[in-house]
């Protein structure tokens, strides 16, 4: 095992290993200098610093050429490792090759986009990069965007509220909302009107303390309000209290499509809820970032979009 010091390492030049590793195999100054392109001159000086770097002559003049020490075979196994991680490293960065790739994703979703895209996005990725993993986290807008400026985020998905010019993003899609009861809920059964929706109680779903939903913001706009007498973090959780509650979920279509609870048209116009997905710039070009990108993008498009994605052939 090659021994080197931390505060020796940050000076040593890497591309003595690369002649040390040619002088490994072909025993000659001058074979090495004509095949890595340089003067002999060149060739030996970085011998010389070989030698002191490892205290030791590590390669000797002999008839047969220059014979690598004992010093120099106990090392070149590590050194050659070394040098084809590094060029493995180099490579995969160039080039990314997902079927060899053991690169791990960080994605930061809330728990509407996890259980609706992980599952697809998995036996995606699996098929194209099984060495691959993707890892989901759930982090509050500021803090997401703090942390894909310091890398420790690959991909946010996130409504077109992130506004920084550091980041590229890409619009994903839309999901348009409907009104979600228990089956046996009075208001089954018929046409939902504007009155009976504000007439009853509401379940509201935010990961943030307050502020207004964008059923509120839309209510408002028509001189407005809902009674929200519960307002809970996820999704999942929601469906199963509206379950078991006369409260009325305003969800997204394609979640609430899932449940087994009895869905109306929203009575009022609004917006659905857009998800984009974000970046920071300095990955624009990285074929990695571009492939996971381009894997979320078509995921997307079939979940939010089953019947088109059933449809197509090959």
């Amino acid at each position: 095992m090659i021994e080197v010091t931390p505060m020796r390492m940050e000076k040593v030049d890497l591309n003595l290993f690369v002649v040390f590793d040619a002088l490994y195999q072909e025993q000659s100054v001058t074979r090495v200098a004509a095949n890595l392109n340089l003067t002999q001159p060149a060739v030996s000086n970085a011998l010389s610093r070989l030698r002191k770097l490892f205290d030791d002559p590590l390669f000797v003049r002999s008839p047969e050429g220059m014979l690598p020490t004992p010093v120099a075979d106990n090392v070149v196994s590590d050194i050659r490792k070394a040098l084809s991680l590094l060029g493995r490293s180099v490579t995969v960065n160039a080039r990314f090759e997902p079927i060899h790739s053991e690169k791990v994703f960080r994605l930061g979703m809330n728990d509407l986009a996890e259980s609706l895209l992980l599952p697809h996005l998995r036996l995606t990725v699996q098929k194209a990069a099984p060495n691959i993993t993707i890892q989901s986290y759930y982090v509050d807008r500021a803090t997401a965007t703090e942390d894909l400026k310091a890398g420790s985020l690959d991909l946010l998905l996130d409504t077109p509220a992130v506004n920084a010019k550091e980041f590229g993003h890409q619009a994903l899609g839309e999901l348009p909302y409907v009104v979600a009861m228990r089956q046996e809920h009075p208001l089954a059964q018929q046409s939902l009107s504007l009155s009976a929706y504000l007439d009853n109680d509401h379940l509201h779903v935010s990961s943030r303390r307050k502020g207004r939903g964008q059923m509120d913001i839309a209510l408002h706009g028509l001189g407005k309000r809902r009674r929200i007498k519960m307002r809970v973090q996820s999704y999942l959780v929601a469906s199963q209290i509206t379950k078991e509650t006369d409260l009325l979920w305003t969800a997204p279509k394609v979640l609430a499509n899932k449940t087994d609870l009895y869905l109306s048209p929203l009575p009022f116009k609004t917006e659905p809820l857009s998800w984009n997905l974000y970046w920071h710039k300095n990955a624009e070009l990285d074929p990695a970032s571009q492939w996971i990108r381009q894997i979320m993008a078509e995921v997307t498009r079939d979940v939010l979009n089953p019947d088109s994605a059933e449809g197509e052939t090959d």
